[in-house]
């Protein structure tokens, strides 16, 4: 099996407790760790740092984004930046979020003609702006996502949630970051009832 980064990948045993106890909360949760954790550890202050801005974006409570929409705009703007890893492993919590088995696949590929709502298209369009030219959002680029329930707070989101993962996009691209093989099924067939 081809390594998970092209970087040292340090072994759990040798981590700082924090980012231990991290990793293992994680591999209870999914039943594996993914490979981004221990990608990134070799730098455990970067780690650190990327975590905490990660979980700022993706795990708080306000705004009107969905924990769906959210991964749908990492599976877009990765997708747009090339990155394997993201589109795969956030492909697999966007299945699991929003209960579609398909909805990954067509939001990597185009998501114009994906089986999404105007409101996530009109979201995606936005994001999409942002990864690749964020120098020609406007005002009116702001006009058209209000329609939709987007407030400003909102839209900070979205441009942030791209931007954060165009900074992961482009590391992991670099390290040569593997995913996991159990991302590849996962939310696209029932779990086994235990």
């Amino acid at each position: 099996m081809p390594p998970i980064s092209r970087y040292p990948v340090p072994e759990l045993s040798d981590l700082p407790d924090d980012l231990r106890a991290r990793i293992l909360d994680v591999q209870a949760k999914a039943g594996f760790v993914p490979n981004v954790f221990l990608a990134l550890a070799h730098r455990p202050a970067e780690w650190r740092a990327f975590m905490a801005y990660h979980d700022a974006l993706l795990l708080k409570d306000t705004g009107s984004l969905t924990k769906g929409e959210r991964e749908m705009i990492i599976v877009a703007t990765s997708a747009a930046n090339q990155c394997l890893y993201c589109v795969v492993a956030h492909g697999a919590i966007l299945r699991i979020y929003e209960k579609k088995p398909l909805v990954a696949d067509q939001v990597a590929v185009n998501h114009r003609k994906a089986d999404i709502p105007p409101r996530q298209r009109a979201m995606l369009d936005f994001a999409l702006k942002v990864c690749n030219d964020s120098a020609a959002v406007d005002e009116a680029d702001f006009e058209r996502l209000r329609p939709h329930g987007f407030s400003d707070d909102d839209i900070w989101d979205i441009a942030a949630i791209t931007a954060f993962f165009g900074l992961s996009n482009r590391m992991a691209n670099v390290a040569g970051m593997r995913p996991n093989d159990e991302f590849y099924l996962m939310g696209r067939l029932p779990r086994d009832k235990k």
